[in-house]
């Protein structure tokens, strides 16, 4: 169905009440399919448990939600496996990646199950495009320089990560995330999307603005040119865990649960 501009930041401030938060919506026409199941991916520097906010609001609206381990080798495994998850989803899927996953989503969001796509402050590349030159000709986020490598594993420093990747965080909170960080091998930075399935599904963007792991206005560019609906998020670059009244209202309209 197509969706309203005012219904839709309606629904979206209505589940963010709590939160004190201006949420800027951006009219984009997306048709989405009734779906039932969500599969969700993360991205660098963190594991599958980034999404314990999101999955119980995503679960309390009767969605059946899988999170994805991305094994952080290389592309094609990671691809590979969310794939293997989407094989097993039984009708329409959303698919919803973080950061990094995005290239999990564009790639694997082609899969026959899934219905729309969601980024969540996430890559989008289009098909062979070099993420890393296109990132280039935006202003460098802080958290670049917190990256360390142990030969071909790389993880962010402790005060990177507090500080630039979970940076509106109760730092208490933001430790217990540093402390299930999964390194990710060299390869993996290495790889292309050879598909795009934003060209093809309905897709959606969740903005943070005050992300200092991937630019903002990166994120903006990425979302206009795949025609998303996005959202802005006054949030740090882990909205899914700060914010995620939102984006589980984002994830909904995605699943065609919201009008």
């Amino acid at each position: 169905m197509t969706m309203n501009r005012r219904r839709f930041s309606t629904a979206l401030v209505a589940g963010a009440a709590a939160s004190l938060i201006s949420t800027r919506v951006t009219a984009a026409t997306a048709t989405s399919v009734k779906a039932g199941n969500i599969v969700l991916v993360h991205g660098l520097f963190a594991d599958g448990s980034c999404w314990s906010e999101v999955i119980p609001r995503l679960q309390a609206a009767g969605l059946n939600v899988t999170s994805v381990q991305n094994p952080l080798t290389t592309l094609p495994d990671a691809v590979a496996s969310a794939q293997r998850v989407l094989d097993r989803q039984d009708g329409p899927t959303v698919l919803v990646g973080h950061s990094f996953s995005g290239m999990i989503v564009t790639e694997a969001g082609t899969h026959p199950n899934v219905s729309a796509l969601v980024y969540v402050a996430a890559r989008a590349p289009d098909a062979g495009e070099d993420y890393t030159a296109l990132a280039k000709t935006y202003p460098t986020p802080p958290a670049s320089a917190g990256i360390v490598f142990d030969g071909d594993e790389g993880r962010l420093t402790e005060e990177a990560f507090l500080r630039d990747f979970a940076g509106d965080l109760p730092e208490a909170k933001a430790k217990v995330l540093y402390a299930v960080q999964q390194p990710f091998h060299k390869a993996l930075l290495t790889g292309k999307t050879t598909k795009a399935a934003w060209r093809s599904k309905p897709s959606f963007y969740a903005v943070s603005t005050e992300d200092r792991t991937i630019n903002p206005d990166l994120e903006r560019f990425m979302a206009k040119r795949m025609g998303a609906k996005t959202i802005e998020v006054k949030a740090s670059h882990l909205s899914l865990i700060s914010h995620p009244d939102e984006i589980a209202q984002l994830v909904l309209a995605a699943a065609g649960q919201r009008d």
